[in-house]
């Protein structure tokens, strides 16, 4: 624990470039007290409107909120959502200098209606074509001029077409050339662009469908993944270690929910790490937490499991939450001395 908390104390010297979709989280508080007349569904009584940063925005508002610097590369659309999630990351002390705006593009929206401490219903607004020819070479221009400035790199893909392999190959190659770490919290349908990266944070779900996805070979011969059954954990314990030889990883960090987390580590080296959540109210938004804080402990100088572990207390503590949260460096600690 002592060593976890002098990881935390270096915090605010990393520098951390989050690139990725950035989404604007709306939320409509009220309560329910009866049943509309018009169909059998609640009649939410709002009393209550507000705006969060989600997505990649929720990434680097985690790190923010860590005491981290961080700066924020990503799209939005030319409308009045635009606006309020630009006030909203400002507000934040996060750098927008590398967001571009697009006018063919919509700004993507989350809107969700919580009666009392349930969600009733989310509504979403997202454009996911991929960036046209222009805006992704404005994007890569941005990243290849400020890159050596940063302590590490966040790929956040939430697959609304800012993420694409053009863009990753030129990454790579700026990290490979200035020697900057990327972490990436993945799309499964996107795998294949990550061959390089240092690390990758599927939740359970996103790595089994990625493995069937991915024709992956099987240099163990110990399993025969089925499409047709669900996967055991010896499954997904030989799988990962497939992945990081596949996609060429120092480290890949699945997120178990109630099972806590798995560390898989280049050579073969297993941690499995318990959760230590005290109470589950709200799971939205806990692997932008888990990405933040591993990705932060690392650039401060945190090894692989130190920075797992600082990651599975954050998360522990995000998911008692309600709506996209995130941990500062006090709650943190208060965590780490409770323990």
């Amino acid at each position: 624990m002592k060593k976890l908390k002098e990881i935390i104390s270096r915090f605010p010297q990393a520098n951390i470039l989050v690139i990725g979709d950035l989404i604007l989280d709306e939320y409509i508080w009220g309560s329910v007290e009866r049943i509309s007349p018009e169909a059998p569904v609640p009649v939410v009584w709002a009393n209550r409107h507000s705006f969060i940063p989600g997505g990649a925005a929720n990434v680097a508002n985690n790190i923010s909120a860590l005491s981290g610097k961080v700066s924020l590369i990503g799209v939005v659309g030319k409308d009045k959502f635009a606006d309020v999630l630009l006030s909203e990351i400002k507000k934040r002390k996060i750098s927008t200098e590398g967001i571009f705006a697009e006018g063919k593009r919509h700004t993507t929206v989350k809107t969700r209606i919580i009666a009392g401490h349930q969600q009733v219903v989310r509504v979403d607004w997202e454009h996911t074509d991929p960036l046209s020819r222009d805006l992704n070479q404005k994007v890569i221009k941005f990243i290849e001029k400020n890159l050596k400035s940063y302590d590490a790199i966040i790929i956040e893909d939430y697959g609304k077409g800012v993420v694409n392999a053009q863009l990753l190959a030129e990454i790579i190659r700026c990290a490979r050339q200035f020697k900057k770490m990327i972490t990436v919290d993945p799309k499964e349908e996107h795998f294949q662009y990550y061959r390089g990266v240092c690390a990758i944070t599927p939740n359970r779900k996103e790595l089994e469908n990625a493995i069937r996805n991915l024709k992956i070979k099987d240099t163990t011969n110990k399993f025969r993944l089925n499409q047709d059954r669900l996967f055991t954990d010896n499954d997904i314990d030989l799988a990962a270690k497939e992945i990081i030889k596949y996609l060429q990883l120092e480290s890949l960090l699945v997120t178990l929910g109630e099972q806590g987390m798995r560390l898989f580590e280049k050579g073969g080296r297993l941690t499995h790490i318990p959760t230590v959540a005290q109470e589950v109210f709200d799971v939205s938004g806990a692997g932008d937490t888990v990405i933040a804080t591993f990705t932060l402990a690392l650039a401060s100088g945190a090894s692989r499991i130190e920075a797992a572990h600082l990651a599975n207390f954050a998360a522990g503590i995000v998911v008692g939450k309600l709506g996209t949260a995130t941990v500062n460096r006090k709650e943190l600690l208060e965590r780490l001395n409770s323990k």
